[in-house]
């Protein structure tokens, strides 16, 4: 089964929400994607829900809206969820800049939404998709964020797990089924009990020995 992705919607119009859910639909069902989409009729009220903005992937604003506009409340969001892709949605042009300040990941007008949903949701997917990989781990030499496609392999040596990057090198209290679970569907293989090797660094196997591409050879 294809894993969600939540959406906030938020605009003061009750209209201009049905209007953007249901070209999201299309989009879903043109694409074989899923939404689970939940709308807010004001950014104060967005923004009080922390929880639901810790689950999103992606936010819709408008930005004229009544209490807090969707600049003010997409400048708090980015505040707090950096990475989180916000779309500003406005009848008005003159607020492209305006975008560009609160560091929105697109800005769309109300008037050819149907013409540019497709675009911007293919980009965005992407995004969203390449943000996924970044993964958070507490290693011995501190709590650092990974890639996955920067982690060349994992090994398992003394008691603890060595992450092998292009950066340097790792250590992890971590047993490497917990890592294999982790980094599942990133492209990762099992190789024997003590070595989780990424796919796109094998450069050629022979009999039953595996090269990388720094040299390394696993057996």
């Amino acid at each position: 089964m294809r894993k969600s992705m939540n959406i906030i919607i938020c605009d003061d119009s009750q209209n201009d929400r049905k209007i953007l859910i249901e070209l999201l639909q299309s989009y879903a069902q043109e694409k074989k994607q899923c939404f689970e989409m939940i709308e807010y009729d004001s950014g104060a009220s967005l923004c009080e829900d922390e929880s639901a903005l810790q689950k999103c992937q992606l936010v819709f604003l408008d930005i004229n809206m009544e209490d807090m506009d969707g600049l003010k409340a997409a400048m708090k969001i980015k505040e707090e969820y950096p990475k989180l892709p916000v779309v500003l949605v406005t009848a008005y042009m003159n607020y492209a800049l305006d975008g560009y300040k609160v560091k929105a990941s697109r800005f769309l007008l109300k008037d050819n939404l149907a013409e540019t949903i497709g675009e911007c949701m293919d980009d965005l997917i992407v995004e969203i998709q390449k943000n996924s990989r970044i993964l958070e781990f507490s290693f011995v030499e501190g709590t650092i964020k990974l890639h996955a496609d920067d982690i060349i392999y994992i090994e398992t040596a003394r008691h603890k797990n060595i992450f092998y990057t292009e950066k340097g090198c790792y250590s992890i209290y971590k047993k490497l089924d917990e890592l294999e679970a982790e980094l599942k569907n990133m492209g990762f293989v099992r190789i024997h009990l003590s070595f989780l090797v990424n796919m796109r660094y094998i450069a050629k196997i022979n009999s039953y020995v595996l090269t990388l591409t720094t040299g390394k050879e696993i057996s």
